[in-house]
């Protein structure tokens, strides 16, 4: 890997959200506004101080337009992204790169999508041309991460049971967690005997198994890690930031097994070789995942090093990963309690980090955490995308 990454060159000194959910009265513009506002305001910002921004949709707008035009900003560079659900965090890693470079001195990222006006759920696209045997036409994307579940239990044999148990718990923590956070598009608990019980979707997994399709939006300002205390006395600095578009082999390779995501594994590492981070199961003081079906969370904890091969959905299960856990993962929810409008969920989960290191996140506020993980997954197992952020408190010592 060829990376050297940016390792507290950058940091972020404002961030803006909106609340996700249902907003049938809510236009994408009407959500970048009051994300890109909140934002602002938080540093006593104005649009004019912005040297240029990046915007993540992927359905949502089609040019630079789609976030100039409700902002009314005048001839400033807007440059629209999309790299399927990493699409809000592929925002946030190009501001924090052109910040980094010198060809800025302030940027900001936005995401934002609009999916329930659309009436799809997950990833939106057009079909891809194809003779009808393309993976991507032939399978759901719950068919298609529902094979993790058997795929796991048979190499490492785990009980079914024990592994419907461990699916049961991540959902059920998610919405534990979600229950705390205003900005949540579902704010219940739900009890355990539900999820195990809801309708089936694909294979063993039902419906509380999969994530809910929400409209949202967030932003985040980037300035070089200097400038940084102009703007705010707590500044979240950059650590590390990955994107690793995989091969897209999976589907036809007999060697790929579903009980992991390589892109991942390699994303990971990259970001952690940039942050400095050996032991990321100790060192992390919280994480942000992409849990877009409860046996991706489980395999995930694995892939990031939260734990061995093997043995997450034993740890899952001891609560290691509760809020109250030694590694904290979704505290915000995730996309079980927000749901995955899918240019802003990547920003969205920054901003849960933004939060926490500030002391600003309410009833799920852990006790002084210094390094965030963000985590994007884009595809389907054997061939996606992936997206890993390292984010911290405070600049690394010398």
């Amino acid at each position: 890997m060829a990376s050297k990454g940016i390792r507290d060159r950058v940091a972020v000194v404002a961030m803006g959200c909106t609340t996700f959910g249902e907003h049938w009265d809510r236009s994408t513009d009407d959500l970048l506004v009051d994300a890109v506002t909140e934002c602002l305001a938080g540093g006593a910002l104005t649009p004019d101080e912005i040297d240029a921004y990046w915007l993540g949709t992927m359905t949502s707008g089609m040019s630079g337009l789609t976030l100039s035009r409700p902002l009314a900003i005048d001839h400033k560079p807007v440059t629209r992204v999309e790299n399927f659900c990493a699409t809000g965090s592929e925002a946030f890693r190009n501001a924090c790169y052109a910040v980094a470079s010198g060809a800025y001195d302030m940027a900001m990222a936005v995401g934002v999508e609009k999916l329930k006006d659309t009436g799809y759920s997950g990833l939106v696209r057009p079909p891809v041309a194809s003779d009808g045997t393309s993976a991507d036409l032939t399978l759901t994307a719950p068919a298609a991460f529902s094979l993790l579940d058997p795929a796991y239990c048979a190499k490492y044999g785990v009980d079914p049971a024990a592994m419907r148990e461990a699916m049961t718990h991540v959902a059920w923590k998610n919405h534990v967690n979600g229950a705390r956070n205003p900005r949540a598009q579902f704010r219940k608990a739900v009890p355990k005997e539900k999820i195990a019980g809801s309708p089936l979707v694909a294979g063993r997994l039902g419906i509380f198994d999969c994530s809910g399709v929400s409209d949202g939006a967030a932003a985040a300002v980037i300035v070089r890690a200097e400038d940084a205390h102009r703007y705010t006395d707590r500044p979240m600095y950059v650590k590390g930031l990955s994107l690793i578009a995989g091969p897209g082999s999976g589907p036809i390779d007999p060697g790929y097994d579903y009980t992991t995501f390589p892109e991942v594994v390699a994303s990971a590492a990259d970001a952690y070789a940039q942050a400095g981070i050996t032991d990321p199961a100790t060192q992390i003081s919280l994480a942000e995942v992409h849990d877009c079906f409860t046996p991706t969370e489980i395999v995930l904890m694995e892939d990031l090093g939260f734990s061995p091969r093997g043995e997450a959905w034993k740890h899952v299960l001891d609560g290691a990963f509760d809020l109250d856990g030694r590694l904290p993962v979704n505290p915000d929810g995730g996309l079980k309690s927000f749901g995955h409008p899918v240019g802003a969920s990547g920003l969205r989960m920054l901003f849960e980090c933004w939060l926490q290191f500030r002391g600003e996140a309410g009833e799920r506020q852990l006790d002084n955490p210094t390094l965030g993980l963000t985590h994007n997954l884009g595809g389907r197992p054997g061939a996606c995308v992936s997206f890993v952020s390292v984010v911290g408190k405070e600049l690394s010592a010398a």
